[in-house]
């Protein structure tokens, strides 16, 4: 009977239309890479789409690939374009977060990551979604969030009626949600389209209509689907079709209208910062807003702070005062946390060349085969850094020299390799957790997680060891401990109540490792116990947790960052709440400690926010 309504009133609002009616195909979720069908559930939608001509375009919501691989985004493109109308593509969370290049090659495969174009006398205009490179909530990258303020402030008219398209719902799925809302709603947003559940949902955001299109794939389908939108007067109406079948009767509709938002007095939800005025003693000092996301944490020289941002930039900044002192811009997004050895920075980009500066200025550059995202250590004058072309390498702090060039990594390298003794461990996209020889580059030992998975990869945690012992924790919701030496499995163990994921630090005494569980514990497990042995506990709950971001202990004072904005400081001896600060509402990427009670706090919106801490105990 539903939607039997619904048909009767796309007939009657298609008749009493004066003009204003127009077709196109919504894609979403297409996973090429993933599901062993994908290509082929993608080549018949195709197939099906170029066989009607009442279609205009197509616009696709992201996820168009699995991985972010290089491979399958090319491999994506070359299937698009055998479209016969245009298509206009944004990219979805598992584009970006993977990505081999830093979320740059979908720029350069698909020519951008947003898209603005009008029809119908609409703007339909799209951003990317992230998290980008680092695991956690959805966000609008600050840089498109720029781009989407200006699109909306040159409209031809201020009253065009605009069509907003990202991958996630607007919601607190996305940890900025409100900032693309809070635009939109200066403005005549009559639609929100998204895809990212799989499955189709008529929703509402915040009093603007919101359609989840569902994903291409079959899953335990015989075939996949997509849906044909039609948009007749003042109403838009959502049909599955799936290829070579009939299209299926209109299982959502919604009426476009201009809100008046400005006259809006609903009360909709805000994150907010009060917690912060509990601890009058933790003091913000300076704030830095880059024009882009920053994605890496940062490093002390002297009297700097050094950090990078994904608009190419390496920058200093006044330790005191947060003023940027010099910056260098490479050509391409940089993830790549920087090292600092006397006055020489390193720093990868994924212009696929690694950085030496100094005072802002190269003192050598080198060429990789592809970008770089992942971070260097230094060490006795060596760069030890991986990269995404399946090397990982050794290189002269001094000149650039290659002292040695491991080329067999599978996957590719993201995390912070760990110096410990004559070896280096770090781990890749490909399952694998490499020891290297420090001195000669050789292969000691690896070791595979025996998954399918690429996502269960022991890759974006930093490797921890004490008393001869390993440690990693991964996405798999498994810790495991190895004999640093030759790679033996001490225990590996998965605890239903304490979901383990990328987020670790060793303590100042190397007696315990700390966790952050994705349920909101954070423990400290023993470094010399024969299984995983929680030996120390704090009692706070900081409730779901998603952030990769490494915990550290500096004076006594535990420090944990969230996928939410928010620093806690626990007390070493018992694990209680010394004092939190919330930054921003965007995952922290680091926490760095300036000494004197004194820290950085990087956060994904391009924020670096100095805090000072006048005493550190509880209220």
């Amino acid at each position: 009977m539903r939607y039997l309504v619904l048909i009767f009133s796309f007939l009657s609002i298609g008749a009493a239309a004066q003009g204003r009616r127009f077709q196109f195909a919504h894609i979403s979720d297409t996973h090429i890479g993933g599901a062993a069908t994908a290509s082929d559930d993608l080549r018949a939608t195709i197939r099906d789409i170029n066989a009607n001509a009442g279609l205009q375009f197509v616009i696709i919501t992201g996820d168009i690939t699995e991985f972010g691989a290089d491979t399958e985004l090319r491999e994506a493109k070359s299937l698009l374009d055998s479209l016969n109308k245009p298509w206009y593509i944004i990219p979805g969370n598992h584009d970006a977060n993977w990505s081999e290049s830093g979320a740059n090659s979908f720029r350069t495969v698909f020519g951008s990551e947003t898209r603005a174009f009008q029809f119908g006398g609409f703007l339909f205009a799209g951003t990317a979604c992230g998290p980008n490179m680092r695991m956690g909530p959805g966000q609008v990258p600050h840089e498109n969030i720029v781009w989407l303020d200006s699109v909306l402030r040159h409209l031809p008219k201020p009253d065009m009626p605009v069509i907003y398209m990202n991958h996630y719902p607007q919601d607190s799925a996305q940890n900025n949600w409100y900032e693309a809302m809070d635009l939109l709603k200066r403005h005549n947003v009559q639609l929100i389209l998204c895809g990212h559940g799989h499955s189709n949902h008529l929703l509402n955001f915040e009093g603007v209509p919101g359609i989840m299109g569902r994903s291409n794939l079959r899953a335990k389908d015989s075939i996949g689907g997509y849906n044909i939108v039609t948009i007749a007067g003042d109403s838009v109406f959502y049909q599955t079709k799936r290829p070579g079948l009939e299209v299926e009767p209109v299982w959502a509709s919604a009426r476009l209208y201009d809100h008046h938002f400005a006259a809006d007095t609903t009360h909709y939800y805000r994150p907010s910062f009060a917690e912060n005025g509990l601890y009058p003693f933790v003091a913000k000092r300076w704030v830095y807003q880059a024009k882009s996301d920053i994605g890496t944490g940062n490093v002390l020289s002297g009297n700097l702070v050094i950090g990078t941002d994904t608009d190419g930039w390496i920058f200093a900044l006044d330790r005191k005062t947060g003023k940027r002192v010099w910056g260098y811009r490479t050509g391409g997004k940089v993830y790549s946390t920087p090292a600092v050895s006397g006055s020489l920075v390193v720093a990868a980009s994924t212009d696929k060349k690694i950085y030496c500066l100094k005072d802002g200025k190269v003192v050598w550059g080198f060429m990789t085969e592809k970008p770089d995202v992942a971070a260097p250590v230094i060490e006795a004058g060596v760069v030890y850094i991986g990269g995404s072309d399946g090397h990982f390498r050794a290189l002269q702090l001094a000149t650039g020299a290659v002292v040695w060039d491991f080329d067999q990594v599978r996957g590719f390298v993201v995390d912070k390799p760990l110096v410990y003794g004559g070896t280096v461990y770090f781990g890749c996209w490909g399952n694998d957790l490499y020891a290297l020889n420090k001195t000669t580059g050789r292969l000691i030992w690896k070791w595979n997680n025996g998954s399918t998975n690429r996502m269960y990869s022991p890759a974006a945690c930093w490797p921890v060891a004490a008393g001869g012992r390993l440690f990693v924790v991964a996405p798999d919701q498994v810790m495991t401990a190895f004999d640093a030496a030759t790679g033996a499995v001490l225990w590996r163990s998965r605890a239903p109540k304490l979901r383990v994921r990328e987020s670790m630090g060793l303590s100042a005494d190397s007696s315990l490792v700390y966790v952050k569980t994705m349920d909101g514990a954070v423990i400290g497990v023993s470094t010399t116990a024969d299984s995983l042995r929680i030996d120390w506990r704090s009692p706070v709950e900081l409730g779901y947790e998603l952030a990769p971001t490494a915990l550290i202990e500096r004076e006594g004072v535990v420090l944990v960052p969230t996928h939410s904005g928010t620093v806690w400081a626990l007390a070493r001896k018992n694990g209680e709440l010394l004092w939190k600060y919330k930054a921003s509402n965007c995952m922290v990427n680091g926490v760095l400690p300036l000494g004197g009670g004194n820290y950085v706090i990087s956060t994904m919106d391009g924020k670096l926010t100095c805090i000072s801490v006048s005493r550190q105990s509880s209220l």
